[in-house]
């Protein structure tokens, strides 16, 4: 098939879409040589195009509709078993050396790799449709913004893409004749030979040959094997953080596992703040947060991903590259984020959770009651009281962020906002107290360098377990962790320091045995409300060998019913915890030999005294 085949040949009310990016249509072709598929697709991202696929999806088994009356413009997807979540073991870097990957990432070399994926590869779009992406991740006028092109076998990636991203027309356009796009190529690793019937969920069951790859000096993503989440929408997790993180690096900026959220007094003033939580540990439910303080307003301008530049008067700017949420379904309640549920009340995908018998779909702990029976999220004949779980514990909702009633009226700026305060958490069950802030910048970097979190369903075989998770991007960074602390530790010599956001970390999973301390949800407001005040220089705090900790009374709990004994526990220093904390610390820094900033061996060294002087 020579390249003039590949301009655009579907018609659109009498329209025919033309690409003349030469670098474009030789890939697209090189890639139908090697993959087989039985046909192209350009996709135009209308909703025309949608629909169709959708509707393509239903009859093929892969989606369920759901009743046009409780949950307009819905679908449920179930996967494979083997395909539920990332696989982070088989996820790679494949950087020119290995040590430039660093001891966080899997690491291949880059040309044995390369022939491997081709062996994969080859044929691997039999009798499939090969969808050609266009999307911009980022406001197409944003100086961040960055092009992909994602050529997939698999239509439930293409509906998710447009939800996710700026898809189609547009982002083509913005490529112009000429313009350079991050190639991202995908299959589900299921030919149909001779006639083969599908599956509703076509992958690769065997998980030891799903592969997630990333190839530094070219910028590009290749990943086969799996149709699920972050391995197969490319443009999230490889594109937005793996990929992103090596250009900003080059380029000077920061690409971030971040929400933005923006927070209005009583008095009128807007603070925005970016924090970085692994995955399902409340980003979601933070960033929608129906605040209990009366007359403080939260608005959302992303969940997940921020990417972070110095503006021109020398303060940092955020904007979400992504245009819809991916979110962890359970959990996902009336009480945990109600704004959530509403976003997610139209026009939404769902996988793997519970269908309900009238047509809608349910999860655990979703805050309403159970339906007497239904159908899993393995297809399977379900009854409330089961035993098992319906809804799969990674189990995702896919909906477009324009829905959220909160949605700030900025968080498609092209320009960005203006960060005041960086936040670092995680799922910490003691030690770790309910805020704390950083001394400075060197300080706060510290702290994010340094945390760590009890792991959770979004990466398969890992949950459970306590691991360093600096800056929530252990699983994202697309190159050398050591050296991903110094472009951090730079932005000192970018800007006046004093522009740079104050920097806090905190942790809403403290417990006094099985029992939770802190009530979280819309309650975190009191928690913000005192970072506004420290960002004003009004909040009042007492300065410990840990930071910077709210002051007796400094906290506003009025209307709480916490316990006196809870309240101080929450914001006590555990003197004997920290410096187990500080020897955890130090073997975990030593894996990063010598390419560890001295900069925060010298942080961890001023902990450890300020410990020892303490006691």
């Amino acid at each position: 098939m020579g390249v003039l085949a590949f301009l655009f040949v579907r018609k659109r009310k009498n329209r025919t879409m033309v690409t003349s990016n030469a670098k474009l249509l030789a890939w697209v072709e090189d890639v139908v040589q090697l993959c087989q598929p039985a046909r192209v697709h350009w996709c135009d991202g209308t909703q025309e195009e949608y629909d169709r696929l959708c509707n393509l999806m239903v009859s093929a088994g892969t989606f369920t509709a759901l009743d046009k009356n409780l949950r307009p413009g819905c679908f449920l997807a179930r996967s494979h078993p083997s395909d539920v979540a990332r696989v982070e073991d088989r996820t790679y870097i494949c950087s020119a050396s290995k040590e430039e990957a660093g001891p966080t990432n899997n690491w291949a070399d880059p040309a044995e790799m390369k022939e491997k994926l081709k062996g994969l590869f080859r044929g691997c779009m039999v009798g499939r449709t090969l969808y050609v992406i266009p999307f911009a991740m980022g406001p197409l006028d944003s100086p961040l913004c960055k092009i992909g092109i994602e050529l997939t076998d698999s239509p439930y990636v293409v509906v998710n893409m447009r939800i996710m991203t700026r898809m189609g027309r547009a982002a083509l356009e913005k490529l112009g004749a000429n313009g350079e796009f991050i190639p991202c190529l995908h299959s589900v690793g299921a030919p149909l030979h001779n006639g083969n019937h599908d599956v509703p969920w076509p992958c690769e069951p065997d998980v030891s040959k799903k592969h997630i790859v990333h190839f530094p000096e070219e910028l590009s993503i290749w990943s086969y094997g799996s149709g699920y989440g972050g391995n197969a929408l490319l443009g999230k997790k490889c594109l937005a953080l793996r990929i992103a993180s090596l250009a900003a690096r080059k380029e000077g900026w920061l690409a971030e596992h971040m929400l933005i959220l923006s927070l209005t007094s009583p008095q009128g003033k807007t603070y925005y703040l970016c924090a970085a939580f692994p995955s399902a540990c409340g980003k979601t439910n933070l960033a929608m947060m129906q605040p209990t303080l009366p007359g403080w307003t939260l608005r959302c301008l992303g969940d997940d991903i921020a990417w972070i530049r110095i503006g021109k008067d020398g303060r940092l700017y955020a904007i979400n590259p992504e245009t819809g949420f991916f979110g962890v379904a359970p959990g996902t309640s009336q009480k945990s984020n109600p704004n959530a549920l509403k976003a997610v009340a139209r026009n939404t995908i769902f996988t793997n959770v519970v269908l309900r018998p009238e047509g809608d779909i349910w999860w655990e702990e979703m805050g309403v009651p159970p339906p007497a029976k239904g159908i899993d999220w393995e297809g399977k004949e379900w009854f409330s009281g089961n035993c098992r779980k319906g809804a799969h514990a990674n189990a995702r909702f896919t909906a477009p962020a324009a829905q959220c009633p909160v949605i700030d009226p900025k968080w498609d700026n092209p320009e960005g906002v203006p960060i005041s305060a960086i936040l670092f958490g995680g799922r910490r069950p003691s030690t770790i107290p309910l805020v704390n802030e950083a001394f400075d910048w060197e300080h706060g970097v510290f702290l994010g360098s340094a945390a760590g979190s009890e792991t959770t369903a979004a990466a398969i075989h890992q949950a459970g377990v306590l691991r360093r998770d600096p800056f929530a991007m252990l699983p994202f960074c697309g190159y050398h962790m050591g050296d991903y602390f110094a472009h951090w530790l730079l932005l000192t010599q970018r800007t006046d320091r004093a522009k740079l956001p104050k920097v806090f970390f905190v942790n809403w999973f403290r417990k006094s045995g099985d029992r939770w301390l802190w009530p979280g949800f819309g309650e975190n407001s009191r928690v913000l409300k005192w970072i506004c005040e420290r960002i004003e220089g009004t909040g009042h705090a007492v300065e410990t060998p840990i930071g910077n900790l709210p002051a007796p009374g400094a906290l506003d709990l009025t209307g709480l019913d916490l316990p006196a004994n809870d309240a101080a526990e929450l914001l006590a220093v555990d003197t004997e915890g920290w410096k187990k904390e500080t020897r955890d610390i130090a073997g975990y820094y030593a894996k990063f030999g010598d390419r560890l900033p001295a900069t925060l061996e010298d942080q961890l060294r001023k902990l450890d005294q300020r410990l020892n002087t303490a006691t």
